[in-house]
């Protein structure tokens, strides 16, 4: 691989790489993807694409594609049982996932990573070098000079860029290479999956689940055309272990035909938050910046809202129309969100554990096997949409023109819609199917219904679309005829107007605080 010169180097082929080498290139930024592995991860992994994360996809022109290759929305729910061939003692749904909701255009889905991916690389973008490893970096004033080396060839290059991108994993070498130290539990387990093929139809086709949890593992649906996984603990002789047998075992008595092994993956369950999301011209992404326990699908979605606040600032700068400083409200942004996030995957995993351990208690107390048992969160809780759709970002990049700073930014179970400062852009339908997040692209983007007041004062350098908004709704933002709405490139609310501004320069204002 010759010596290259990009304006950003994104480490780490994964979904939040993928996602943020087809944001670039949607932004116009010249960028190039490094990968060691030497193709897209042949393991399901990752599993839940949820309702934020779809919006996003959306805007890359992907929802459609992955919705199709995804489990069809009764899917969108967990099932607890003794074993899998016994009945649900109780259920969940995941509210975004199952059913649509009113507050999105989109729904999110079950599906693979190994499905995930493939799709994610047809996104236009920069190439993908498989093989190829970071190793090391150099920085300067003006820019980053990796190490890389090609595994094919054996052969070590330099690759000069403005930017790097780390996206390389919970086990990051970049973030290593930085000496970024993490916060929280960290390595909390080791953990095994089992791809196998088995028919299974007759405990589950009636009854079908993205998640089955029993007490002998977690049984996952792989594909809606057939496969499965097995994930649970790995054992201590784990080298020794008759994988189709522990697998056999763990499905109870009454199997129909045999079960096939695939592969089987051994992995480590981390917890952490990097100290820092950026160390100069280096920037941390997805699990290189935080790692989060899987239960409640919240690790690689929340590496895909990292991409997309970041990759519009890193797009601004490069272009010119925003300042350097802008970058640093990524971490001020993302890092509180990764905290919030890790607080509630561990919690995820606590629940989950309590409805086990209940169930356990009520064998004991020597209850009907067919007994159900209460959950102990609501059927809201693993949606979460407070945290997938409700997040405040506070930070020199969100505007208010009396300075007053946005409301809280704690994240609760639930999602209220509002057009405050730093929030996500509501969803309304403005045409049957165009979303106000439709009208969102790789500009800012101005929401009024006054559209010839607010020409008055647009000026260069920023990128600006201005869109009408009937009477209705901007009554329904809660805006008088002549107030507007400043939408960042990333979906957020950079300013908000109720009614007119006040003076000529109120855009411009709003325009440069948000981007120097």
């Amino acid at each position: 691989m010759p010596a290259a010169n990009v304006e950003v180097l994104i480490v780490g082929g994964g979904p939040v790489g993928l996602t943020a080498r087809a944001l670039l290139e949607r932004w116009g930024v010249r960028a190039m993807l490094v990968e060691k592995r030497r193709e897209l991860s042949p393991f399901p992994r990752s599993r839940l694409v949820n309702v934020r994360s779809m919006e996003i996809l959306r805007q890359l022109g992907l929802a459609t594609p992955i919705a199709a290759r995804a489990f069809a929305p009764e899917y969108g729910r967990i099932r607890f049982r003794d074993t899998l061939r016994d009945r649900d003692f109780a259920t969940a749904t995941m509210v975004g996932i199952n059913a649509p909701i009113p507050e999105s255009p989109v729904i999110g889905v079950i599906t693979s990573q190994d499905r995930l991916e493939p799709t994610l690389l047809t996104a236009p973008g920069a190439p993908m070098r498989f093989e190829v490893e970071f190793i090391d970096l150099a920085e300067d004033t003006d820019g980053v000079t990796a190490l890389l080396v090609d595994h094919h060839s054996g052969a070590d290059t330099h690759v000069r860029a403005r930017y790097v991108l780390a996206a390389d994993g919970a086990n990051s070498t970049v973030r290593q290479r930085l000496g970024i130290d993490t916060t929280g539990p960290g390595a909390i387990g080791d953990v095994t999956t089992v791809v196998f093929d088995a028919d299974l139809r007759r405990w589950c086709a009636d009854q079908p689940a993205g998640l089955y949890v029993t007490a002998h593992g977690s049984f996952l649906p792989l594909y809606p055309e057939g496969g499965w996984a097995w994930c649970g603990p790995t054992p201590e002789d784990a080298a020794r272990i008759d994988w189709r047998d522990l697998v056999s075992r763990a499905l109870g008595p009454g199997l129909n035909g045999k079960v096939d092994v695939l592969r089987v993956q051994h992995w480590v369950a981390n917890a952490f938050v990097a100290e820092r999301f950026r160390h100069g011209r280096i920037l941390l992404s997805g699990d290189a910046a935080h790692a989060v326990p899987i239960v409640g699908g919240l690790g690689m979605n929340t590496g895909i809202a990292d991409v997309h606040n970041l990759c519009w600032k890193l797009a601004g700068v490069l272009h010119g129309w925003a300042e350097p400083n802008l970058l640093e409200t990524y971490e001020t942004e993302r890092q509180p969100v990764a905290d919030e996030t890790l607080r509630q995957a561990v919690a995820n995993a606590q629940l989950m554990l309590q409805a086990q351990n209940r169930r356990r208690e009520q064998l004991q107390s020597g209850a009907a096997a067919q007994a159900q048992i209460e959950l102990p969160w609501s059927e809201r809780y693993f949606a979460q949409l407070g945290l997938v759709l409700g997040v405040t970002y506070r930070s020199d990049a969100v505007y208010s023109e009396d300075d007053n700073p946005p409301g809280s930014s704690d994240i609760g179970t639930d999602y209220l819609p509002t057009t405050e400062p730093g929030r996500r852009m509501p969803h309304q339908w403005l045409t049957p199917d165009r979303s106000t997040l439709d009208a969102i692209g790789e500009w800012l983007t101005l929401l009024t219904p006054d559209p010839d007041h607010w020409k008055q004062q647009t000026t260069a350098p920023w990128p600006l679309h201005i869109e009408l908004l009937t009477a209705e709704h901007a009554d329904r933002f809660g805006l008088g005829p002549h107030g507007a709405l400043l939408i960042r490139p990333d979906g957020h609310i950079g300013a908000r107007w109720s009614d007119r501004s006040s003076g000529y320069s109120a855009l411009p204002r709003a325009l440069a605080t948000i981007t120097r």
